[in-house]
């Protein structure tokens, strides 16, 4: 395709292309609008309504008129609707992948793997729909029955990362419409198209009026929008996956209402290489881990400790296999990496490096800012923990590789963090396998493999990487309050 063109141009059903928000059931303007641009060339692909906290405050009570429909609806009735929206995401699996990848940058196949990911949770929660099963407990007295009851939480707000824009939509709005809660979504403000064709795509499901909306927004009203959403009492449940930091204040701002929260956030996942692990196979797994969207991921490895005894050979392996990435727009035939998200991204990743460099790192491969926003996929030896890079998230095509002595120091470096989202390691020996995946501080631990998530895990961390699950039969339990209820005098 000419990549001076708008990428947009070729949708199959160009009505999937939104720029109003989705309110009530209908598509909403705002009195103002924010650009949505092309991270690989720079282009506006369009603009976007630009909601206020007064339209995020009508999205809420509007939500919670809704609700008591909704939760009174058959959970077959809702696992339908769910697996209609399921289908609906799979037949413009084509369309979705290329508003994606004109948002993100991120490769066109990645992006097509992203909706079938997303649209899993659909098909997943759909099922799960089911399965909202209560207990009766027994009881001291004849004359009482014990029951408890699971039953949905209530309205609830969902803001979404830019790096994963469909997808970390359907992994929240799934359980709870599932559970039988409205959601009001605020997305990125780098990436709304994806979440307005989403909201589409819900719309002509059946999805009725209110259940699902839609808020979009630049980032300053962004921040307005957030405080509205903590701030609420109407709102019961807030998911967020963001930063650590922006987790903390959505986490302070929400104190006052005392609402459940689901945060994904921040991560700085080790990638453990022992001696005697398949080389060929680590190497395979570092590779799917570390430059996956540009390595903007959250669970993407961000340091690499390798084993003495097979460290230069890694490096080796590793660095060739780097060496033959091919950077460009994500349109381009052949493309695994595509662009960094925005300039100051590639900012970060440039100070990692010169701090890595100045320090006595070596570049093995990369190390060069191609143009805009595009970088290298950087492998850099020699790194030690007096880096930036050991103890910042670099969320960037870098891999400092750290070399270790023992499994005991191993486990201590990969700990030393106030993070616990993901890590990995590459091991023959069961008993380590054993011993390290215990001892491993980090909600989800890959062995011998370096893509975790699917739809039927259970997803998130530990310690400063959040709180709760998603995905799974855990993944609904967020979207409901459990209420006990004894009764008496059942013998009359």
């Amino acid at each position: 395709m000419d990549m001076k063109a708008n990428p947009l141009s070729l949708l199959k059903d160009p009505s999937l292309l939104k720029s109003q928000a989705f309110l009530n059931g209908q598509w909403a303007n705002s009195q103002q609008q924010f650009s949505v641009n092309d991270p690989a060339t720079g282009m506006e692909l369009g603009k976007v309504a630009n909601c206020t906290a007064q339209q995020a405050e009508q999205a809420i009570e509007t939500a919670n008129a809704a609700w008591p429909a909704w939760r009174e609806t058959q959970a077959k009735a809702r696992a339908n609707l769910l697996r209609r929206w399921y289908e609906l995401l799979m037949a413009n699996i084509d369309d979705l992948a290329r508003l994606m990848t004109a948002e993100n940058g991120k490769p066109l196949a990645e992006s097509r793997g992203e909706v079938a990911y997303g649209a899993s949770f659909l098909e997943w929660f759909a099922e799960e729909a089911k399965r909202i099963n209560g207990e009766t407990l027994p009881t001291f007295d004849n004359n009482r029955r014990l029951l408890v009851l699971r039953q949905p939480i209530g309205v609830c707000a969902a803001i979404t990362p830019w790096n994963f824009p469909l997808a970390m939509i359907t992994r929240k709005v799934a359980p709870a419409l599932a559970a039988g809660c409205p959601v009001v979504i605020k997305p990125a403000e780098q990436t709304p198209l994806s979440a307005l064709a989403v909201a589409e795509l819900a719309q002509r499901a059946g999805i009725p009026a209110g259940v699902l909306q839609v808020i979009t927004a630049d980032a300053e009203n962004s921040i307005a929008i957030g405080k509205v959403f903590c701030g609420s009492e109407t709102v019961r449940h807030l998911s967020f996956t963001g930063s650590t930091e922006v987790g903390r204040i959505l986490m302070a701002q929400s104190a006052p209402s005392i609402k459940k929260l689901s945060l994904e956030l921040g991560g700085n996942a080790p990638f453990i290489v022992f001696d005697d692990a398949d080389l060929d196979s680590a190497v395979e797994g570092a590779w799917a881990s570390k430059y996956r969207n540009a390595g903007q991921t959250c669970v993407c490895a961000n340091r690499f400790y390798v084993q003495e005894g097979v460290y230069d050979a890694f490096v080796e392996k590793f660095a060739a296999k780097v060496a033959t990435a091919k950077v460009g727009n994500g349109f381009e035939e052949g493309v695994n990496q595509g662009p960094l998200i925005e300039d100051a991204a590639v900012d970060k990743v440039v100070r990692h490096l010169d701090d890595a460099k100045q320090k006595g790192g070596r570049v093995v491969t990369g190390g060069e800012r191609i143009s805009g926003r595009f970088f290298q996929p950087t492998v850099l030896a020699n790194a030690t923990a007096n880096m930036i890079c050991a103890t910042e998230e670099t969320f960037g095509p870098f891999a400092p590789i750290f070399k270790f002595k023992t499994e005991q120091e191993a486990v201590a470096l990969a700990n030393n963090t106030i993070y616990g989202l993901a890590s990995y390691f590459y091991a023959r020996d069961v008993g380590r396998i054993f011993r390290v995946s215990e001892a491993l501080e980090y909600g989800m631990v890959g062995v011998n493999v370096g893509i975790l998530a699917t739809e039927h895990v259970p997803f998130g961390g530990v310690k400063q990487s959040g709180l709760g699950r998603e995905g799974s039969s855990h993944g609904i339990d967020d979207y409901l309050e459990m209420k006990f209820v004894a009764i008496g005098d059942v013998r009359h």
